[in-house]
This record gives C-alpha cells, structure tokens and sequence, in this order.
C-alpha cells in the first residue's frame, strides 16, 4: 500500500477484500468470532478469540452499548399494475410519514399493495433515492407502533445488500443484540452481536455498562460519492442518552464504546450538549473523538464513513495496516464478521 494518503480524499479508504472474507453468517456460538486487538500506547496487535475481550479491557472502564432493536422492515408488495416491488423501511419523519426506499419505479401519489391488506402510498421522491410515504389500513393512516406491528408479521430481516441471500429465521435471532429493547433500528449495532449471555453476564458483573439508544438508518451502507469527504453529507439518526449514561460520559472515567453508533452518540453529546435529537456527526482523522477512549467495532466497507470513524481513532495509515493484516490472516468481514478492539 502506498504511503502518505490524503485522509481527506475518498478514494484514500479503498482497499481491496477477496469476496470469500464477506461474512455471510453468524459466527457460532457468536463469541467464537476472531478478535483483533490494536494497543496505541505499543503499537502492538494481537490476535485474539472474542470470548477473551474481557481479559483486555482496562479495569475501571465503563462499557457503553446500543440498546435500539432491528425491526422486520423489509417488505414485498406489488404496484397498482401488479408489477413486483420491494420497500425497505429507513425513519418515522413526523405526521405518521415516512422515509424509505423503494425497489421499483414510483410515481408520487401512486400505491404498493402489501399483505395484510397494508398499502403504501408514495408521497414524495427525494433527489437522494429515498421515498415519503404514508402507511394505509383498512382507511387507516398507520402511526410507527401499528405499522412495527405489522412488519412483525409480514417483514424480513433486512439483512445488508452484500449477505446475498434471503433472510432466514435464524436472522432474526443473529442480527439482533442480547439487550435489544427500543424498536426503530433498519440496521444492527453489529459490534454488540458477538455477546453471548454467559459472556455478557460476566462483562455486567465485572464492569459498569450503561445504554444509549441510536436507532440505525439504512444509510449507514451508504457510500461516499464526494471525492472529499468533507463534502459528503452524512445520514441523520435518532439518538437519546438517558441521564444515567449521561453522568458517565460527563465523569473522567474511560469509556469503550460498543460501536461506532454509541462512539457517535457520546461525541455528539459532547460537542452539542444534546442528549435527544437527530444525530449528524462525521468523525474522520480531521474531527477525531474526543471523550470516547476505547472503541470495539467490526471491520468496514471500503470507503465508509465508519472506516473514516475507524480512523478518526487510529489514523488512515495505521487503519489500513490492520485492515491488510486482517486479511492476511483471513479474519471475517462486515456485519456478521470479525471484530476489532482499540485500545
């Protein structure tokens, strides 16, 4: 790899992945999944099995975790025309309207007939690919509880674009966290779906964890099209800390951060002073973190702004060394693969 990139430059977050590394399952049982472990202070990595993080994580570190929970929102319908559509649900906006995106050609104030006598009708077209639409049943207009409801019944997990296979049942359990309470995520907090319970019971009796609740978007498969990456205009999601958590990030005790959506969350809180509200923030080598002190996460898309948020921690020259370690020693990507603890 060459040297000296432009950590503002796009095309710097490339790298190359055989496809036979892309995780198309679960590790099983879930903490038998391979930890790679990156110490700043030696510049040392160790290579590690995910059911040993505890023996790694410094003593009186708090631990913070997603809490928000995946909901079905993948759903199969046809047009009016009867030609086959598909609708992947994103946010609530407000007024019981709501962003998605839609596998078909649409036209505003046309409708997608789903099981279960739901229909979509699309209200708007965005410029960025996403739809408004409003949810209808039986001549009601469905709020976000009624139409999750639903979605229980006749939704799909809404598995990334590059798992190319159908959902299964098992995907329900897998791509969804021991803690999972608050419904509204499209995406999982994936770093948290190597806990076991037995392995999660101990981290709780031997360190102090807390929640933050960011319910992931599905634009966090975006890609970068800007050639900067100052210029890229990152997703909005959800997020709240609750006071309990709140007083933790506001002490000086050291933080690890169970994903980037917690990472986020946090430095977003510190720079903004907000707790609740929609969450925008970039972390890159250029806007580092400033109150998270350690971070467990999953290995990235190539030119991600999580990769970016990676990096924000470690810098783009070191995050690309591991990342071609990684690969050398055959460690498992994306959602379902391996994880990396920064310490």
């Amino acid at each position: 790899m060459m040297n000296n990139k432009n950590p503002l430059l796009t095309e710097s977050y490339s790298y190359d992945l055989p496809s036979s590394l892309i995780a198309s399952f679960a590790a099983d049982p879930k903490d038998s999944a391979r930890l790679l472990v990156y110490d700043r202070k030696r510049d040392k990595i160790t290579h590690a099995i995910f059911k040993d993080i505890l023996d790694f994580i410094p003593k009186d570190t708090a631990i913070l975790l997603n809490d928000t929970k995946v909901i079905k929102a993948r759903i199969f319908g046809k047009k009016q025309s009867g030609g086959k559509a598909e609708l992947l649900f994103n946010s609530a906006i407000k007024d019981n309207k709501f962003l998605v995106y839609i596998k078909a050609k649409v036209k505003e104030n046309s409708e997608i007939l789903f099981d279960e006598s739901l229909k979509a009708r699309v209200i708007k077209l965005n410029d960025d690919g996403t739809r408004v639409v409003e949810f209808e049943r039986n001549g009601e207009i469905l709020d976000f509880i009624a139409l999750c409801e639903l979605f229980e019944k006749i939704g799909h997990t809404p598995l990334p674009p590059y798992i190319k296979r159908e959902d299964t049942k098992e995907d329900e359990r897998d791509y969804q966290t021991l803690f999972a309470k608050k419904i509204g995520a499209v995406a999982a907090p994936t770093a948290s779906l190597h806990f076991t319970p037995k392995l999660f019971e101990k981290m709780s009796k031997n360190f102090l964890t807390s929640y933050i609740t960011l319910h992931v978007g599905a634009g966090t498969f975006k890609p970068i099209e800007a050639q900067n990456i100052t210029d890229h205009f990152i997703h909005k999601e959800f997020f709240e800390i609750p006071q309990s958590t709140k007083e933790i990030i506001d002490s000086k005790q050291k933080i690890l951060a169970i994903g980037t959506t917690v990472t986020r969350s946090v430095e977003f809180y510190v720079r903004k002073n907000i707790i609740r509200g929609y969450n925008d923030l970039f972390l890159h080598p250029k806007n580092p973190p400033k109150r998270v002190d350690f971070l467990l996460t999953n290995f990235h898309l190539p030119k991600s702004t999580l990769l970016m948020l990676t990096a924000s921690f470690i810098g783009l020259e070191k995050s690309l060394e591991i990342y071609r370690a990684a690969i050398e020693q055959k460690y498992r990507f994306f959602s379902y693969g391996d994880a990396m603890l920064i310490l």
